[in-house]
């Protein structure tokens, strides 16, 4: 992949606009999780130590467009960046579109994106806009690159010098280095609720990873092949789908799990084998022989991809496996990648942030690319580089 890299350049005193993922939970006011903006951050540091003038971008969740929204402002992550960058002079602005002017070191963070009508259609006049705003547009959002959208695809087109962040290079790097080169054995944990999103990442990792471990909803369908599952989360028409892959490719699927009648955090959990599972329980996470049972295939991995908790991880009684998942990762010295905004959510959790060889911020991105898809601002980048050279 050829991008002109924002390393590469002389950003010294010019205006750089940087696309950032900054779309972190937040609950009340208070940002849950602070692990896409600190992964922003060294990008932000860099255009500092060079003195630019540095505006940063960035959408969260999914508001209506055109339409203010409270709960979507960027205004906590804001405070949060201030706090990190106090000796900095950092601004917000939710009035921006005809023009910013900045000081060399100065930030300024932009209202939430997906306020601006035309921003999810890839409108050319907002696109042009937001080009307006800077010399150099650098898009560092890896979590964003699968959307034609104008803040992440449009802007690039109409931009003076469109170039590629270190962390979207950085991301890159390490997904192909897991999936064109993996030391081995290399497994693949795949969790979440819905087994349909990723039939297509299934089958790919399942044509390069040595083992598949899959949990949550994904393990639901796969065990409903079989088994009368009660109440349990799963997609009845994709059971002939979960079949084939089950008889192609090494999957290991949960031999007994921790089933709840209500789901609730204050749910007791029991542990059935699949055909005991009566019609008012559900599935909430592994059963103990199925933890044992993937400790050994974790610890013996040399490649670690893992994108999903495999189970309601949120609740004490149902957290077990993928707390078990989370820590045996940890402790391996397997090259491992984590991504996905759940998989975020409980590294945060169980604090082990600094085990993981590389945390990815993208969520459908982090899919699509391990897909084999090419993603729309990694094309943009390489048209811009083509042009360029």
């Amino acid at each position: 992949m050829n991008m002109i890299k924002m390393t590469e350049l002389n950003i010294t005193e010019k205006t750089l606009l940087i696309r950032s993922d900054l779309n972190v939970p937040i609950k009340n006011g208070i940002i849950q999780s602070h692990a896409r903006i600190l992964a922003a951050l060294p990008t932000i540091e860099i255009a500092i130590k060079q003195n630019a003038k540095i505006i940063i971008m960035s959408h969260l969740g999914r508001p209506k467009e055109g339409h203010y929204e409270k709960k979507y402002s960027l205004l906590p992550i804001f405070e949060f960046l201030k706090k990190q960058l106090s000796h900095i002079k950092i601004y917000f602005s939710n009035n921006y579109l005809d023009g910013i002017q900045l000081k060399p070191k100065e930030i300024v963070i932009l209202e939430n994106v997906r306020f601006n009508l035309g921003e999810l259609e890839n409108n050319d006049e907002l696109s042009k806009k937001y080009a307006n705003l800077c010399d150099i547009f650098v898009m560092d959002a890896f979590g964003s690159a699968h959307r034609m959208q104008s803040s992440t695809y449009g802007v690039g087109k109409f931009a003076k010098i469109a170039c590629a962040g270190p962390l979207l290079i950085n991301e890159i790097k390490c997904l192909k280095k897991s999936l064109e080169n993996p030391e081995r054995p290399m497994t693949a944990i795949v969790g979440g609720a819905k087994v349909s999103t990723k039939f297509n990442v299934l089958h790919k990792l399942a044509t390069i990873a040595d083992t598949i471990i899959v949990g949550g909803g994904i393990a639901n369908t796969f065990l409903a092949i079989d088994y009368n599952i009660g109440k349990s989360l799963y997609e009845p028409d994709f059971i002939a789908e979960a079949k084939k892959i089950r008889d192609t490719y090494n999957i290991i699927i949960p031999i007994d799990s921790r089933v709840g009648k209500n789901f609730s955090k204050t749910e007791e959990s029991i542990i059935r084998l699949p055909f005991n599972i009566n019609s008012d329980e559900e599935i909430m996470d592994f059963g103990d022989e199925t933890i044992k049972k993937i400790i050994p295939i974790l610890k013996m991995s040399k490649t670690i991809i893992w994108n999903g908790p495999v189970g309601v991880f949120e609740f004490p009684n149902f957290r077990q496996g993928t707390e078990t998942i989370a820590k045996t990762i940890s402790a391996s010295n397997a090259f491992s990648i984590a991504g996905g905004g759940d998989t975020l959510s409980v590294i945060d959790m169980f604090n082990i942030k600094n085990n993981i060889s590389y945390i990815s911020t993208g969520g459908g991105a982090f899919l699509e690319f391990i897909e084999g898809k090419k993603l729309p601002s990694i094309s943009m980048l390489e048209e811009t580089y083509k042009k360029c050279n």
